[in-house]
């Protein structure tokens, strides 16, 4: 069903990276949500009045919630594909996280507002009439959500969405919220305890909690979220592959939308390459790695000297006392310069950022790696800068 929807909308076009793809795919899903949830919707309302179930009730105004959620949708992707402006130059690309954020914070007002209402049940409880065809009907309404939840989870991840990610979300818990009712139904015939509002409350706090973690998944990328070390690891890969290119380092990834990056690298080569030939290679280098990862790349080029056999003695010796630090992850940028001081070594010492205390700061760390050096360097003063790294971005 999902495939055969998404051939009608995008008449066979499946380059899900293109925006306006994407845009395409995220009206589907918000159309499709729409529609669902307010049949839905209204069916559980009628049967939650005709049998007085406070439980009943409360999923169906959630499922109006996520009928409003799949709106929010819709204007989140219509918004976030907008063409960049004065105000925005990035484009609006970030505002589908804003929009599932929405979308969470009406989650929680929902569960907060039948919390009350379940507990006046559970105080002043009243009996639930028990009708088979409310009650089949609930089961249909069980396997409609869960294909919904299917449909919208397969669509995140062809289009790599986070509002469809909390969507799907939204889905699978509302299949589990109207199990736990038709349950509840079927048990309140056998007793006299208040199982109706008890249910309704558990079904609450399941919504608010739902709430809480699409919150958590959604403002992750509004703060700054690191970018896929696969990624990462895949850039540094295919710049190693043009012609003079020998290393590189400092990638740095943001995220302006799903699909919309912007990032910034070091390349080295020779020094004695011409400025104009690596130049070239430069340009291709970002023309073709931006295509290919749907990214605004700007390569800083890092000419590297060439090196005399004490020098290289001198680099390999401090490469090797450095690592022996299980902190460090790598070095580059080693350089022996000179001020009115005299000749002194400069160099970039990477250290992961998950093997150091919170507490540690970055001077700490740079006096005792720099003290280390010193005793190998022949007199040479020592200037370390540190690149904390998380997430395997700086080389």
């Amino acid at each position: 069903m999902t495939d055969w929807l998404l051939k009608k909308v995008l008449n066979d076009n499946t380059n899900f990276q293109d925006p306006i793809i994407r845009q395409r795919v995220g009206y589907l899903a918000g159309v499709v949500g729409v529609i669902v949830n307010v049949i839905l919707s209204v069916i559980k309302i009628i049967i939650g009045l005709l049998i007085s179930s406070i439980s009943v009730l409360a999923d169906g105004v959630n499922n109006l919630s996520d009928s409003a959620s799949s709106i929010t949708t819709l204007i989140g992707f219509k918004i976030s594909n907008s063409p960049a402006d004065k105000e925005h130059p990035y484009g609006h690309g970030r505002v589908e996280y804003i929009a599932a954020l929405i979308v969470s914070f009406m989650v929680i007002l929902v569960g907060l507002q039948f919390t009350t209402s379940s507990i006046d049940r559970i105080r002043n409880p009243k009996p639930v009439d028990f009708e088979i065809i409310s009650f089949s009907i609930l089961i249909i309404s069980i396997l409609s959500k869960v294909w919904l939840a299917i449909f919208n989870r397969k669509l995140s991840e062809k289009i790599n969405s986070t509002g469809l990610k909390a969507t799907a979300t939204d889905a699978f818990g509302d299949v589990l919220i109207t199990s736990v009712v038709v349950l509840s139904i079927a048990l309140s015939q056998v007793t006299t305890f208040p199982i109706d509002g008890i249910v309704g409350l558990i079904v609450s706090f399941f919504i608010i909690y739902q709430g809480i973690g699409l919150i958590k998944y959604t403002i992750g990328p509004l703060i700054g979220q690191a970018p896929s070390r696969e990624m990462v690891q895949n850039i540094y890969e295919d710049l190693k592959k043009y012609d003079y290119i020998t290393g590189a380092h400092d990638l740095l990834i943001h995220s302006y939308g799903e699909g919309k990056y912007m990032g910034t690298v070091d390349v080295e080569f020779p020094a004695d390459i011409d400025v104009i030939t690596i130049h070239n290679v430069i340009d291709k280098a970002e023309k073709e790695l931006g295509e290919k990862y749907n990214i605004s790349l700007v390569i800083h080029m890092d000419p590297l000297e060439k090196e005399t056999k004490e020098r290289y003695e001198l680099r390999r010796s401090v490469k090797d006392i450095i690592k022996k630090d299980e902190r460090v992850e790598s070095m580059h940028d080693f350089r022996v310069l000179e001020d009115e001081h005299g000749e002194y070594i400069e160099l970039h010492v990477v250290i992961n950022g998950e093997k150091i205390d919170k507490e540690e700061i970055n001077e700490k760390i740079k006096q005792e790696i720099e003290q280390r050096i010193e005793s190998i360097s022949n007199g040479l003063r020592v200037k370390v800068i540190i690149d904390i790294d998380f997430d395997g971005t700086r080389g």
